[in-house]
């Protein structure tokens, strides 16, 4: 497994801790304000980062187990493009969530990371199987 896979696999993880840490810290920011722990608005930042964890967490895993197969199948170049394309597009998904000002609309960071998250992950499953 080359080096850019393992810094690519290794940042999508950290990505998703952070995710995580905030939304603990907008927890405890609506929490030491009475504020809701479970908000339906949407264009509360708890909300936000709620759904922004969820969604990585909903797909960055599987995009590391199929780089993992990938890897393990073949230490092509293709295989550290999709590795890179994957952190990238999740990254760039992320971003467009968390500076989003509702989830009720869709903005041009999150479209794009969308659509390469649904094309990274299929091209990753098509490798899998093709390299085989």
């Amino acid at each position: 497994m080359s080096t850019v896979t393992i810094v690519s696999i290794a940042l999508m993880g950290i990505l998703l801790f952070l995710l995580g840490a905030n939304v603990t810290r907008h927890r405890a920011i609506a929490g030491s304000k009475g504020g809701n722990q479970q908000p339906t608005d949407p264009t509360d930042r708890l909300l936000i980062a709620i759904r922004a964890h969820g969604n990585a967490a909903e797909y960055i895993p599987t995009m590391i187990v199929l780089v993992l197969v990938c890897s393990a199948l073949s230490d092509s170049w293709w295989v550290d493009a999709l590795a890179v394309a994957a952190l990238v597009v999740r990254t760039v998904h992320a971003a467009g969530m968390l500076t989003s000002k509702t989830l009720a609309t869709h903005g041009p960071l999150r479209d794009v990371g969308a659509m390469g998250t649904y094309l990274v992950g299929i091209t990753l499953g098509v490798t899998a199987i093709a390299v085989m």
